[in-house]
Parts: C-alpha cells; structure tokens; sequence
C-alpha cells in the first residue's frame, strides 16, 4: 500500500516542481519518484498489508499484487527515458503529463489490490481518466483529439456498464466484497441466479473493453494511432497489464464458483481477439496501427491464461505481461525515435535503418522476435507458459488457434525487419540520446535473459 501512497505524493509535488523555470531536471526526477515507489512495492513481497478502519478489507496487497504492481511501475520507469525529447523542448505541460503517468498508476495498482469492486471501480476510473487526457495532449495535432473525444467517449459508455454489472451484483450477494460475492457464486440459488450471472456478464463486458479485446475493440488502432507515440506505449503496456490482472483477479477470487457459466463467453471472446488481432494487423501499413491490432492479439494469448483457469494460469499471465511489456517498449521506443526523425509511422519509415543505425535495428529486431515468439526470447517462453496452462485443462483445439495465429504474427512482425535489412535507406542516420541508448539496450538484455533464463521469472506465484 505504501506505493499507492507515495505515488500519489510524488504526482502532487511534481505539479509544484512543474513552476520551475527549467523542465529538464523534471525527467531524472521522476525517474526517481517511480524507483523509490518500485522499491516501496518490493518491499511489501511476503507481507499481508491491509488498511482497517473503514477500508478493511477493501485493498489487499499481497504477491499477486506486489508483482504485478511492479511489473507496471517497471513498465513506466522504461517508458519515461524516451520522453526526454519533451524535456529538452522544455515541453510547458511537461509536468502534468508527468504527474498523469503517476496518478494514472495509482489506479493501475488500485486495480490489482482490490478486495472489493468499488475499489476496482475507482481504479478504473483514476486510471482511465488520466488516459483521456494523456490521449488528447499533442493539441494541434487532429488526430490526438480524435483519438482522447473516442477513447473517452466509449470509456464513459462502458464505464456505466461496468457500474450497472456492479449494482446487478450487489443485488444478487447484498455486498461488494469479492469474499461474500464467492460465497455467493458458489451456493447459486435459482432465485439470484440471472442478477448474479447478467451482473458478472456486464462487469465482463466492461473489463473486456479496458483491455482492448474483441469485439470491444473496434477503439483501439485510431486511439493508438493518435495518441503521442510516448502514452500509447503505456497504453498499450501498463493499462493492459492492470486490466488483464484485475480481470484475472474478479474471476479467480470472486467467480470460481461458476466457471462453467463463464467460460463460453471467455473463451469465445478469446478465440475472437485472437484473430481480429493478428489478421487486422497484416492488413496495416503503419507500423503503429499495426501496433495496436498487435495490442489487440496479444490480449487474446493473455486470456487464454484465463480460460485454462488453474494452478498455471497466474504465473503465466505475469511472465507474458513482462515479457510482452519490455518487448512493446522497445518497439515504441525505435518508432518514436524513427517517426520524430523521418516524420512517419509507415513501415517505409524503417527502410536501410540497419544500414545507418544498426543498433536501432538490432534493438528491433530482437522486439519483433519477441513478440512473435521466437526462441531465446522472453516471448516465446511467455507463449509457452501459456499454452502449458491450457494443455492441463485438455484445451488443445484453443491452442491450435493460438499457433496458427501466432504463424500469422510472423508475418507482420518480419515485414518491418525485412525493410530494415533488405531496403535501401530513406534518410541519412537517427539521432539517439545516450539516455534512449541505455534504455534499450537494457530492454534488449531483459528480454533475452528472459528467453535464456525463464526461471528467474517464472514460479514466482
């Protein structure tokens, strides 16, 4: 809990520091505040951290919690290094764009700790709204504001549905705590039975559309696409980690009871995601567009996790969701370096980038390998660990999908690497800071230790 408080601390004195005449020293700053609250959240592993009094039992900060809360504070602090171009333009909005990552990640974790589903609406929301306004920040830029009129616009709209599944629930169960709800879901009477389920079919829906899957999806490329390239790689990373753990969390601590209820509905939103994703993706011809149907698809392979629903099933969804993370970061991070120096997010953007910046190159490629799976990369173990939990559930037709969807990923995911190596160069060489330098390349040693040395991360929960 401690992270909670210090990041909500750290997003208020860092709007004072925002009067300062000089935005440089904002960056190093908050890189600070985000390590000291990695730290805080660390530290908690092992712990049972509760607030009493009128809170009780409402958060709950356990391992589930501390490591996916890390997970997403981690995601930040890696994100950050390539916003430095804002810093050095002494970006006048600078600090409130900060202090929004910071209260948007006390929502986030707000979602993973929830003991109760007012706490998860009000992680929702906290989150969500600094996500509108982060989408909208390039203010000339039309795109930008389409992008934060729809986001906003769709979130509000799910966001009642969500808050109508809730009050359906309360009406079944007399509670909000997922303990009593369990109790509940477990001794289903035929009387509460339809309040119960179409409660936790809204709720579902809500969630669903958080994370960016099918057929709630229809927001996520022309957000992404508009949004500055430096939130939407936190959109796409710290908002899908906390939605898909939160979704993980409702069902495991609150709906196990009736699995056999919702698993149609999971799976088929699962199987649907899958290949919405990959198949929209191979249609794109911007590399950022392409990002976010990748977005997309990458959420389905996440809640395979939660369709095979065991012992597995959160080891999985955490190892993916850092393995996932790292590798999209780095990917956003050459994009956003690539696009600011040849104004485009088109694939042809990257043509000869071997050739004039071989480490933006490399750095992207061993990103794409990732994503797409490959052996020696965090992905491919990531994909494996998934596949591992549905194959104990017997779930083999899913995994079929899953495979035959991932082959399709290959294709797209090669396409920007063939341009980097086999095509001519569009532009003369990408500037790079030593700050992004360091950033990536440690981006790229995460994710090969976690292709080499699974076991460092896996079998944590």
């Amino acid at each position: 809990m401690t992270s909670i408080i210090l990041l909500s601390i750290f997003g208020i004195v860092n709007l004072f520091l925002g009067f300062m005449k000089s935005k440089r020293v904002l960056l190093p700053i908050v890189m600070v505040f985000l390590a000291v609250a990695l730290a805080a959240a660390v530290r908690d592993w092992g712990q049972l951290n509760t607030y009493f009094g009128n809170f009780n039992t409402m958060m709950n900060m356990d391992n589930f919690a501390v490591a996916f809360s890390s997970v997403m504070i981690l995601s930040a602090l890696f994100i950050l290094p390539f916003s430095r171009s804002y810093a050095v333009g002494e970006n006048a909005n600078l600090a409130e764009y900060y202090s929004l990552l910071l209260f948007s990640l006390v929502g986030g974790i707000m979602m993973v700790t929830y003991e109760n589903l007012l706490m998860l609406f009000l992680g929702i929301e906290i989150m969500s709204v600094s996500m509108y306004i982060l989408a909208g920040s390039d203010k000339r830029n039309v795109l930008s504001n389409e992008a934060s009129m729809k986001y906003f616009l769709m979130g509000a709209f799910f966001t009642g549905i969500i808050l109508f599944g809730i009050a359906l629930l309360y009406g079944a169960t007399g509670s909000f705590s997922l303990p009593i709800i369990s109790a509940a879901a477990q001794a289903l009477e035929p009387g509460t039975a339809p309040l119960l389920l179409m409660g936790l079919l809204l709720v579902l829906v809500g969630i669903t559309f958080k994370v960016g899957a099918a057929p709630f999806h229809f927001w996520t490329p022309d957000v992404y696409d508009g949004t500055p390239t430096i939130f939407t790689s936190y959109m796409s990373t710290v908002v899908k980690t906390a939605g898909i753990a939160a979704f993980y969390k409702l069902l495991s601590a609150a709906f196990g009871g009736v699995y056999e209820q919702w698993f149609p509905t999971v799976v088929a939103i699962t199987v649907l995601t899958l290949v919405i994703g990959n198949v929209g993706a191979v249609a794109q011809t911007s590399f950022k567009r392409m990002l976010a149907y990748s977005s997309i698809s990458h959420a389905g392979y996440l809640m395979i996790a939660l369709t095979a629903f065991n012992e597995r099933s959160e080891n999985a969804i955490l190892f993916y969701s850092l393995a996932y993370a790292v590798a999209t970061i780095a990917a956003f991070g050459v994009l956003k370096y690539v696009s600011d120096a040849r104004g485009s997010n088109d694939y042809e953007a990257f043509s000869g980038l071997g050739r004039t910046n071989p480490l933006l190159a490399f750095v992207m490629t061993v990103a794409m390998l990732s994503l797409a799976g490959i052996p020696l990369t965090g992905g491919f173990f990531g994909k494996l660990f998934l596949f591992s939990a549905a194959l104990e559930q017997d779930m083999v037709w899913l995994i079929v999908v899953a495979v035959l969807m991932s082959a399709v990923g290959i294709y797209y995911y090669f396409r920007v690497i063939i341009a980097m190596y086999l095509r001519d160069a569009v532009a003369e060489r990408v500037p790079v800071d030593s700050l992004g330098t360091f950033t990536l390349i440690s981006l790229v040693v995460l994710t090969v230790i976690m292709g080499v040395l699974p076991g460092l991360f896996s079998g944590l929960l």
